[in-house]
């Protein structure tokens, strides 16, 4: 499984970005897709994810401000990020759990500054 994520960068704080991960592989039918984020000295900790039926969880930080989807047919996850502020500004990680393993994309940098 290789998961390529994409769509990082600068923004003002009240600012939008839109994150992306194609997923490719043996990544089956039945999974679970989401983003995880790392702050400079903290945990890696859940944003998001959206399993296979569509059913989504949001931790509660970014709950009404960012939405997960996924296109099945490209096995593309999304995460459309508004209302974004300085706290939001971490290394986002995409993740993709099938079958009791979770598989990482590489990260994408969102940095919220004015």
């Amino acid at each position: 499984v290789q998961l390529q994520a994409s769509g990082g960068g600068l923004v003002q704080p009240g600012g939008s970005l839109r994150l992306s991960c194609a997923a490719s592989g043996s990544i089956g039918i039945i999974n679970i897709m989401g983003w995880y984020r790392q702050a400079p000295g903290k945990q890696r900790e859940l944003v998001a994810t959206i399993n296979s039926g569509g059913g989504t969880t949001y931790s509660n930080s970014v709950k009404g401000r960012f939405t997960i989807s996924r296109d099945s047919a490209k096995n593309t996850v999304f995460l459309q990020m508004n209302s974004l502020k300085p706290d939001d500004t971490a290394e986002y990680y995409c993740n993709l759990y099938r079958q009791g393993i979770d598989y990482w994309g590489q990260g994408t940098e969102v940095t919220v500054s004015s």
